[in-house]
């Protein structure tokens, strides 16, 4: 049984100037984050906008493998290739508007009727996905 609510610390650290980057991690694993060119900076590190889109993908992927393994359903992989649009909304605030993610499961053709369930079931309840006002569309493939 899970027990709530869980904590996990996570630390930035950086010298002043949009062109230097930055670290940010979690305990014991670090990785480098920088400005993206496309908002002036260096890039050569993992934007926020990166990391965004990759705490979506990553939600989606952990919440499917618990689903998968609980449900006994067999597959191959799993690949997940999504595009994050940046925008403004009806204010004019920059936000993370909407996310494209294909999801592509390989291997599982002799359960399909489980693994698209299980693939619906985790676009609904993946507690990122849930935590975000960005709009989400899914495109699921079998192969």
């Amino acid at each position: 049984m899970l027990k709530f609510p869980m904590i996990f610390p996570i630390s930035s650290e950086s010298a002043s100037g949009i062109q230097s980057s930055w670290v940010s991690g979690v305990p014991g694993r670090q990785v480098q984050c920088a400005i993206p060119p496309e908002f002036s900076g260096p890039g050569g590190g993992f934007s926020p906008e990166d990391l965004y889109g990759m705490a979506l993908n990553n939600c989606f992927v952990a919440t499917f493998k618990v689903y998968a393994e609980r449900s006994r359903l067999q597959y191959q992989n799993i690949k997940i290739d999504s595009q994050l649009t940046v925008d403004r909304d009806e204010t004019g605030a920059p936000i993370m508007k909407h996310i494209d993610m294909r999801v592509l499961l390989s291997g599982a053709a002799p359960q399909k009727d489980l693994a698209e369930r299980l693939l619906q079931k985790t676009s609904e309840t993946c507690m990122v996905l849930n935590s975000t006002k960005t709009t989400k569309k899914f495109t699921f493939e079998l192969l």
